[in-house]
């Protein structure tokens, strides 16, 4: 099942998408995470709607670095031993085609990272890896936005990964039972038309249900909970020279079987 947030004549609301079609639904995120039913509305033509992005405002956004070998590779650094954490800060989430913007008095070095994010949906606290994936509702697409000069001029990641619009999600969160297994999926960003990143997920270095378990024993996911797995080989930071996004510029994240987002770039000096 797909599960969409959309905005149709002011009002916000979650439905299910299948096809070019949006069934309303009269839950809230809250209630959709824990598995309740209720019947839902006439059919709505997804081109009538504005997706929104489909998490509201997580409470947490948990993102894993350096969890590609060749991303490793590509900027210079030794693969972790263990799960490398850092946080975005849940106003940097943005829709799936909203418009990300900066400064160039804070920023000129924004570069992309096209991420499988995983949704939590039933708390987990100290879960064994064995277990961990009982413990995911769905997946969505991610774009981890960072400001390079940023992140490596403060000495810790979390300002230039947590500008306002620097986490694009969507469009839809595809429940789990749809995607049985998030280490088989395709995952791809365009840059103005041209592929970035081409890559599986099966080229993660740890898994779904190994973040789980390990960001687990430090801290309690709850539903609704992000976490985004890491990027895959191709980001401006590694090309010679490097490429980063430009006014004027769309970058694009495509996963199979989830689905696309597009994000045109705009600063506003």
């Amino acid at each position: 099942m797909k599960w969409v947030r959309f905005e149709r004549n002011g009002q916000a609301a979650y439905g299910r998408w299948q096809g070019d079609q949006i069934w309303p639904s009269p839950l809230s995120w809250e209630e959709i995470l824990r598995g309740e039913a209720a019947a839902a509305g006439a059919a709505i033509p997804v081109q009538e709607v504005r997706l929104l992005n489909p998490l509201g405002r997580p409470g947490k956004i948990v993102a894993i670095g350096l969890n590609y070998l060749d991303h490793c590779r590509e900027t210079g650094i030794d693969p972790p031993q263990k799960p490398l954490i850092f946080t975005k800060f849940s106003t940097s989430v943005l829709d799936p085609f909203g418009e990300i913007t900066w400064s160039t008095g804070l920023t000129n070095q924004v570069d992309f990272e096209a991420e499988l994010a995983v949704v939590i949906g039933r708390p987990a606290r100290r879960v064994a890896a064995e277990t961990a994936m009982a413990h995911v509702f769905g997946y969505t697409a991610a774009n981890d936005v960072s400001a390079r000069d940023l992140q490596f001029g403060d000495g810790q990641w979390v300002r230039g990964k947590s500008l306002d619009t620097f986490c694009p999600l969507g469009p839809a969160v595809v429940t789990a039972d749809e995607i049985p297994d998030p280490q088989r999926l395709r995952i791809r960003s365009r840059l103005n038309g041209a592929v970035m990143q081409d890559s599986c997920t099966d080229q993660l270095i740890f898994g779904v249900a190994e973040l789980i378990a390990f960001a687990s024993q430090a801290f309690t996911l709850e539903p609704g909970d992000v976490i985004l797995t890491g990027t895959p080989p191709g980001v401006g930071l590694g090309r010679t020279p490097p490429l980063y996004l430009r006014d004027g510029d769309v970058i694009e994240v495509e996963i199979e079987q989830i689905g696309r987002i597009a994000n045109p770039c705009r600063v506003i000096d």
